[in-house]
């Protein structure tokens, strides 16, 4: 999504009062089927992404790291051996099938499979939220998404795995909203092996006491660590090379794009103990919203935008003290964001969620001071700004207005407004 439909979102309730304003007419026309012409716009758009990435000779520089790491075990080498390969044993195995692909191939593959696993994480987040997959919100705002936000484009360049996160985590929210916690610990173990970045979603397992899905996050990147340690020489590299460069921060060559607090405050000339307790203690405060929101039961939503916002929170405050951290490390909480935006109350209804983002707005003339090796300030006023609205969204007190529901064929009821049942719509045909 961007821009103009953050307008059309702001006018859906009145923030202050919690009731829904005369926009609802608008949330009935986002949420009607899209026609023919907007599903075939925005899969041009979402192709031509992709193809113009694949016409540019930098394409998959990220990636790259990963395939030589497997083209190094192939060979009888240690993958860290190189400094820029950071992902655990695992991830060697899961990029062997790419180190066997001809690079021309790749080439074409890549940003495809980029697209398709951002794509399928928007599709998970809609069902969250029973969002109609054909409505003009599911269909235009993808692709209004990926025109506007920058990170997106950045991303399906790079090729950098973070897209295996961005999918993985709607789809295990999913899965443990429809009580298949040990199905969304093995789709988060499976992210895991491939790229570490979600871990701290473990808490989210710790909160619900659901032993069998964290068993299932934790066991199967380390059977799969073990199965590639045992596979090449060296690994050992790990513990003593790997290790310790990444908890540094790495080095020069990612400083200018790391978008961390730590990072960043000490280039804007404050010292870096005081940008260390910062970073600190925003995480601090968010991980004291994860507990407070978890533990606040009083909005009969079905639990939804609980998961939602609990696991936004708790990768949002790891992003804030993970060195590096990137701009599209996002995109793992972004599309969860926007497609809550279908219930009262949720963050994007503010606009102040929107104006948190307008740094990663494509063709915003910024000054050339904050472009290229500096555009981490904006990458982490936007990350700070997305801590803060969505902790203050947490810990402030609220109750989800209740409404008569009516469908076809069934008396009405009232519970929760949610998307494929808003409390206007006399009938509603879900997709």
């Amino acid at each position: 999504m961007g821009l103009r439909p953050s307008i059309w979102l702001m006018k859906w309730e009145n923030q202050t009062s919690g009731t829904p304003a005369s926009g609802s007419r608008l949330i009935d026309w986002l949420l009607r089927p899209a026609s023919r012409s907007l599903q075939v716009l925005s899969l041009a758009v979402l192709l031509g992404v992709a193809v113009s990435t694949s016409l540019r000779a930098n394409w998959g520089s990220d990636n790259a790291f990963v395939v030589k790491a497997a083209q190094t075990l192939l060979a009888g080498g240690s993958p860290y051996e190189d400094k820029r390969f950071l992902y655990l044993p695992s991830a060697v195995i899961m990029a062997v099938p790419e180190a066997l692909l001809p690079r021309m191939v790749l080439q074409w593959v890549l940003p495809v499979g980029m697209s398709g696993l951002l794509g399928a994480g928007w599709l998970a987040a809609l069902r969250m939220f029973s969002v109609p997959l054909r409505s003009r919100f599911a269909v235009g705002g993808f692709a209004v998404f990926a025109l506007a936000y920058k990170p997106y484009v950045n991303l399906v360049l790079i090729g950098n795995w973070t897209a295996i996160s961005a999918a993985a985590l709607p789809v295990a929210l999913l899965l443990a909203h429809r009580r298949s916690w040990a199905a969304a610990g093995l789709v988060v173990g499976l992210a895991i092996a491939c790229k570490p970045m979600l871990v701290p979603i473990g808490l989210l397992f710790l909160l619900a006491r659901q032993w069998r899905g964290l068993a299932a996050a934790v066991l199967v990147p380390l059977g799969l660590s073990l199965a590639g340690a045992l596979m090449m020489p060296s690994p050992s590299l790990f513990f003593t090379k790997t290790l310790p460069f990444l908890l540094h921060g790495q080095d020069a060559y990612a400083l200018p794009w790391d978008a961390s607090p730590i990072a960043v405050l000490p280039r804007l000339g404050v010292p870096e103990p005081l940008a260390v307790l910062f970073a600190f203690a925003g995480a601090g405060a968010g991980l004291w919203a994860v507990w407070v929101r978890w533990h606040r039961q009083d909005e009969a939503d079905g639990g939804e935008l609980r998961l939602v916002e609990t696991a936004c929170l708790v990768m949002l405050a790891a992003f804030l003290v993970s060195r590096p951290s990137f701009d599209h490390y996002l995109l793992v909480v972004l599309p969860l964001l926007l497609a809550s935006a279908v219930r009262p109350g949720s963050m994007p209804r503010s606009p102040w969620f929107w104006l948190a983002l307008t740094p990663q707005v494509a063709l915003v003339p910024w000054p050339s001071e904050l472009a290229h090796k500096r555009r981490a300030f904006k990458d982490c006023a936007t990350l700070c700004g997305l801590v803060i609205l969505l902790a203050r969204r947490v810990l402030r007190s609220g109750r989800v207005i209740l409404g008569p529901v009516t469908t076809a064929g069934s008396p009405p009821r009232t519970e929760p407004e949610c998307a494929a049942t808003p409390a206007e719509s006399a009938s509603r045909t879900a997709f």
